[in-house]
C-alpha cells in the first residue's frame, strides 16, 4: 500500500470543509464545545458504519450505485441546500438555552448516510488503498476504525475552531453565516462534479 499517499488523502479529505466539519463548527460556535461533542461522536459513529459498509460492500456498491445515484444526488442536494439556508438564517439565540435538536448524536450519525463527501471518501479510500492490499476481516475493520477516527478528529478540530473563535464569530455572525452557507454549497457542488 502506498502509505504516504493514503495518509495524505485521508487527512486532507478529513480536514477540508464538508457538511460534518461546517456543522460541527457552527454548533460549537452557537452552543459551545462541550454541547457539540455528542454531535461529533454521532458523526464518528455514523462514519464508522459507513466505512464498514463501504469495506464490505464495495463491489456490490460499485454495481448498485448507478441504480441509486440519481436518488442520492437529489436527496444530497436537497439536504445541502437545507443546511445552507439554515446556516444563513441562523441567529444568535443565547437568550434561549434550548439546545437545537440538530446538534445531537443521532443527527450527526444520520448525516453520514446522505453526506456525499463522506461516502465518496469511503468508497475511494477503501477501493484504492485498502482492498487491493488487505482482505482479512481484521484489517478491514481496523482500517475502517482508523478512517472513522481521523474523520472524527477532523470534525472535532472544526468544533474546537468554532468554540475558540466564538466571540469573534458572533460579532460577524451574518457575514460568517453567509460565507459558510456559500462554502457548503460550493463544496457540495465540487463533490458532485468530481463524482460525475
Amino acid at each position: 500500500m502506498p502509505l504516504l499517499s493514503f495518509l495524505l488523502y485521508i487527512f486532507v479529505t478529513s480536514f477540508t470543509p464538508g457538511p460534518n466539519n461546517i456543522m460541527a463548527m457552527l454548533f460549537a460556535n452557537e452552543y459551545g464545545l462541550k454541547k457539540t461533542i455528542k454531535f461529533c461522536l454521532g458523526v464518528g459513529t455514523g462514519f464508522l458504519i459507513v466505512m464498514l459498509l463501504c469495506s464490505y460492500f464495495n463491489i456490490l456498491l460499485e454495481n448498485f450505485i448507478p441504480k441509486i445515484e440519481f436518488f442520492m444526488e437529489i436527496l444530497g442536494a436537497i439536504y445541502m441546500i437545507y443546511l445552507a439556508i439554515k446556516i444563513f438564517l441562523s441567529k444568535n439565540d443565547n437568550e434561549n438555552n434550548n439546545e437545537d435538536r440538530n446538534n445531537s448524536f443521532f443527527m450527526g450519525m444520520i448525516l453520514q448516510f446522505i453526506n456525499p463527501k463522506g461516502i465518496l471518501y469511503g468508497i475511494t479510500a477503501i477501493a484504492t488503498f485498502i482492498l487491493p492490499y488487505h482482505d482479512s476481516n481484521f484489517s478491514i475493520i481496523l482500517y475502517s476504525i482508523f478512517l472513522a477516527l481521523v474523520g472524527f478528529i477532523g470534525t472535532f478540530c472544526w468544533s474546537l475552531f468554532g468554540s475558540v473563535f466564538q466571540k469573534i464569530l458572533s460579532k460577524y455572525r451574518s457575514q460568517f453565516n453567509l460565507i459558510m452557507a456559500l462554502l457548503l454549497v460550493l463544496v457540495y457542488s465540487a463533490v458532485s462534479i468530481f463524482i460525475r
